[in-house]
């Protein structure tokens, strides 16, 4: 059972947001699930669970240091299909993809956003 709702990300540009949250999050079988009026766009499965947005306070999107949001992949070549195609929209590297140490199976790759917010991919099944 999920404990969230919904989450939320802000962005600086929604287009180049929504460029490279399609490719992204695409690969790992998370649709666009279209825009929320002229300033938000909704991605999920099924339902919308993950909202890029402009501030609704018109405030300037910040990002927050040491937050992190993550996305689950099935499998290795997800998170790193994940991690190509959000470079190739404008993401910056900020983990390659690989295992992690903190248990035999996390293999995870990390990116900033278009807007500098950090997401990543990970799996925890084991092998590809």
């Amino acid at each position: 059972m999920a404990i969230f709702t919904h989450v939320c990300l802000g962005a600086l540009d929604l287009p180049a947001s929504k460029a490279f949250y399609d490719a992204a999050l695409g690969k790992l079988g998370i649709a666009n699930l279209g825009p929320m009026g002229d300033a938000a766009f909704l991605y999920g499965k099924d339902s919308p669970e993950f909202i890029v947005l402009k501030p609704a306070n018109g405030a300037p999107a910040t990002y927050a240091n040491g937050g992190t949001l993550g996305f689950l992949a099935e499998n290795r070549a997800q998170v790193r299909a994940f991690h190509e195609a959000g470079l190739a929209q404008g993401g910056v590297d900020e983990g390659e993809p690989g295992p992690r140490a903190f248990t035999p199976t996390a293999y995870a790759a990390y990116l900033r956003d278009p807007a500098g917010n950090k997401v990543c991919a990970y799996c925890f099944a084991d092998g590809e």
